[in-house]
Formats: structure tokens, sequence, C-alpha cells
């Protein structure tokens, strides 16, 4: 078996979280644990592999989670030749939404932008939604009563998750409702709370901004040394795209980085993506591995998770942010290392001056050679 619970699940403990004390955390998955980018990508194409062939004659439309599965979800929808969008969290001007909740997560509300379910909707056949993990259904059976509601097309609906820890109980609910469930490994969540429990909570924690009025000569400095490159061509994935289209819109993306500055070639490299922003991130890390770099890719999230110090346990050193996306919300980068560049790829406008700061900060203490793109 190419995967297990052993390979792809750790677990880890949540900050102040009574509705749910664990996270899972796969050290493949390229979200809070560095990895190679091109180890997540192909777990990904794998979990594709998985519905290839299942709905032969049937158009589908694959949508990712926010934050953790919006990669995973762009690269199925890539290998399997779909149309894909993604849930945000993030405010977007000029569109309507078809709102619904996590109910598990720290930030609950997630939302889709409607203008383009309702294009989508017209066209497709069946919707697969793709996770990272699926715990229970609820929050995946949460926006299909919203579709349901919203839209009369009698739609199809799947989904697709790396792991899957759902109970017999809730299972059968699925199957009762015909929502077919692909995963790659099946996982047991009875134990994770109290193992949870049992971790320490003593790693290293970081805070990398100023207090409101504490802005220091100490972040300018830093910063001015940062160079921040604008690069145009951006597709937003909050949006519906065309997989194939994001996925060359994603290498110019690259080339275009590959012009504005001479890549390395045999060096350590670290790629970084901010938060809902993942895949263009894991895509470029991927192309850096083909030029015989040593990539790790992770990216800041908003997830708050203890760090310990036992070996065993997935984080352990925890660097607090500003989000690049609005300096009010708190964010996080874990387990930097040193490298011999590193490369920050985000498509915030980066208007929030403290977001910026903070993730610079925490990346110069201990590197030197740092470049922000901003994919515009």
């Amino acid at each position: 078996m190419k995967y297990s619970q052993k390979t792809l699940v750790r677990i880890a403990k949540r900050e102040n979280n009574t509705k749910r004390n664990y996270l899972v955390v796969n050290p493949l998955q390229g979200k809070h644990v560095p990895v190679s980018p091109s180890k997540a990508l192909a777990l990904f194409s794998d979990l594709a592999e998985v519905v290839r062939g299942k709905y032969t004659g049937e158009k589908l439309l694959l949508i990712g989670f926010a934050e953790t599965a919006t990669a995973i979800g762009a690269q199925a929808a890539i290998d399997l030749g779909t149309e894909y969008i993604q849930t945000t969290r993030e405010v977007m001007k000029g569109v309507d939404y078809l709102f619904f909740s996590e109910e598990h997560s720290h930030a609950t509300e997630q939302k889709l932008v409607k203008n383009d379910i309702d294009e989508a909707v017209g066209r497709v056949d069946r919707i697969v939604f793709v996770e990272d993990e699926v715990t229970t259904g609820k929050t995946i059976l949460n926006i299909i009563s919203v579709m349901k509601k919203e839209y009369r097309k009698d739609i199809k609906f799947a989904v697709a998750s790396i792991l899957n820890g759902m109970s017999k109980e809730h299972r059968m609910l699925y199957e009762e409702k015909s929502i077919d469930l692909h995963y790659l490994v099946k996982t047991d969540h009875s134990r994770y709370g109290e193992i949870a429990d049992t971790f320490a909570g003593d790693g290293a924690y970081k805070k990398c901004f100023t207090d409101a009025g504490e802005h220091t000569n100490y972040f300018s400095r830093i910063k001015q040394k940062v160079p921040v490159v604008p690069i145009a061509g951006r597709m937003d994935a909050r949006r519906l795209v065309d997989a194939h289209a994001y996925e060359a819109a994603c290498r110019k993306l690259f080339e275009d980085i590959s012009v504005a500055r001479t890549l390395p070639v045999k060096e350590r490299i670290l790629v970084v993506g901010t938060e809902e922003f993942m895949f263009p991130a894991l895509f470029i890390g991927a192309e850096l591995e083909k030029l015989g770099n040593e990539v790790k890719c992770h990216s800041t999230t908003r997830s708050p998770i203890i760090v310990s110090t036992e070996e065993q346990y997935p984080l352990h050193a925890r660097y607090e942010l500003r989000s690049l996306y609005d300096a009010d919300r708190r964010t996080f980068l874990y387990d930097i290392d040193a490298y011999d560049q590193v490369l920050v790829v985000t498509d915030a406008e980066l208007s929030e001056d403290e977001g910026v700061d903070s993730l610079i900060h925490a990346l110069a203490v201990q590197n030197k050679n740092i470049t922000v793109f901003r994919w515009c």
C-alpha cells in the first residue's frame, strides 16, 4: 500500500478549540509541515486517480475546500481535466455568495462565489468536493443542503479526500443520500483527542509583529532588503476556472519569475504560499526541483496549533503573524529552517504592511536571501 495512517497522519493539538481538541497534520500535504512540493503534488494526483473513470460520460466540477484542500482540488482537477473552484473565507468585491459553515473549525464561515456556481450548475452533471480529510461529513452536507435549496436541477454529488475518518453511521447517511465517497486512506479518529492531550505544548512560540503603535525601524530595515516583485497575469481559483488554463497560468507565473530573477540551481530553497493561495507555490516549488534544487514548500495558515518538543510531534516552532490579506487576523507559519533562498508567492494586495512585515520578520530569523512575488 502506497499510503497509510503511518505515512499521512500526525496528531497535533488545537489551541483553545473546545469543539475538537486535535488536528490531523498530513506531513505530505504542503500546508503546515515543509515538504518536497513534487511529493505533495504526487499525493494529490494519486487522489485524482481514485476518481478517474468512475463517472464516464459525466461533466464534473471539482470544489476544493479552503484553506487546506485548495491545492489538492486544483491538482486533482488538472489531472481529471475538469472545471475547478475553491471555497473561500476572503471578502471579494462585486460577487454574491453561497454561505455555509464548517462547524469544528477555528473560522467557521465558508463561502462559494454564487455567480460562478450559477453558471456551472447549468452544464455539470456532478460536483465532486475535494478535502484533505473528512471526519463527519457535516461541512459537505451543509453546502449540499444550500445548493439543493438554491438550484432546482438534480445535481449529483461525490466526495474525494485524502483521509476518511467517518464512522459507519456517517457513511450510511451518505449512502442514503447517494453521495459517493472516494479516499486514499481510511482512518480511525477514536483516540486522536486522547493522543493530542498527551503532548506538553512546550515548543517555541514566536510573535513576529509589533503591537499597535510600536512599528519600529527594525521591521523597516528588514523589509527594505527584501524585493517585492509584481508578476501580472493572475488567475484566481476562488472564481470558476478551467483547470488546464489554471495550470497554464501557473506555468506562465513560473516563467515570468524566472525572467524577473535568475533561478537558482542546486540550492536549498523554501517556497512559501499564503493561506488559501497554496497551489501556485507548490507548482513553482516543483519546477524548481526539476532544476536540481532541494526544495521545501509550505504555507501560512489561519490554524492556531500548539507546538511541542516531543520528537513524534509534527510541529515544534510557531511563528505568529499578521495576515497579508487582513492585518487584524492572526496567521501562523510553522518550523521555519535556514535555506539558501526563500521565495514567497502570494496573491495578496500587500496593502497590509503589518502582514508583509511580520512574514518577512519570521523568515529573516534564519534567512537572508528573501524575495516576495505578488501575482496580480
